[in-house]
């Protein structure tokens, strides 16, 4: 037996003015939800624009040569290349050429020291650890210091984070929103690899 309760409420939904009320209801509530988040992201935004204006973004990046690291006779290097590697001194060299401490083979004569191979003039390159290289040419520090002068806020986040020239260098050569267009194809889909000031160049489709 149907509880009397469940009856009426049954009859109750069947009529349109309460149908036509729980819509409403639901109508104002999608409104003032959708008003309240925009209202949020505006203040986010206008909070973000007086810290650009208002606080400069204080950048730990060190160029000074020689770290902890080098004294120790250790290297960090780019970890992640199947066929090459690239450490903090600037040597890039075939994975078989890296020392037990993370250091570049300098004897053999396959290692190079700040590469540019399959580098472009914009500073984009074919290949990651080639990318690295180049960037940690001492020259490139100017550079370097420029773009992070003129980053924008959105990258704040991502290089507040390095603390030396080599650690700027791994980030800024990874693939970014810079590197492609509509969020899925590359700018550039050889050249994606850049430690340039600006992203690379637009091809034609």
């Amino acid at each position: 037996m149907v509880p009397c309760g469940a009856v009426l409420w049954r009859r109750l939904l069947r009529k349109r003015w309460v149908l036509g009320v729980v819509f409403g209801l639901s109508l104002v509530y999608f409104i003032s939800s959708t008003f309240k988040q925009e209202e949020r992201m505006v203040r986010d935004r206008n909070l973000l624009q007086v810290q650009e204006h208002e606080q400069p973004i204080l950048w730990k990046v060190k160029f000074n040569p020689g770290n902890s690291s080098q004294l120790s006779n250790q290297c960090r290097n780019s970890v992640q290349g199947k066929l090459l590697i690239t450490d903090e001194l600037g040597y890039i060299c075939e994975r078989k050429d890296l020392l037990v401490n993370g250091c570049c083979d300098v004897h053999v004569a396959s290692t190079k020291l700040y590469s540019c191979e399959s580098c472009l003039p914009n500073g984009c390159c074919s290949v990651y650890e080639y990318c690295v290289s180049c960037c940690l040419q001492p020259s490139k520090q100017h550079l370097l210091e420029r773009f992070l002068n003129r980053a924008a806020v959105a990258f704040q986040n991502l290089f507040m984070a390095v603390e030396d020239h080599f650690e700027l260098c791994l980030a800024k050569c990874r693939t970014s929103s810079q590197s492609v267009q509509h969020e899925n194809t590359y700018r550039d889909p050889i050249a994606k690899y850049c430690y340039g000031e600006y992203p690379p160049e637009l091809l034609p489709v």
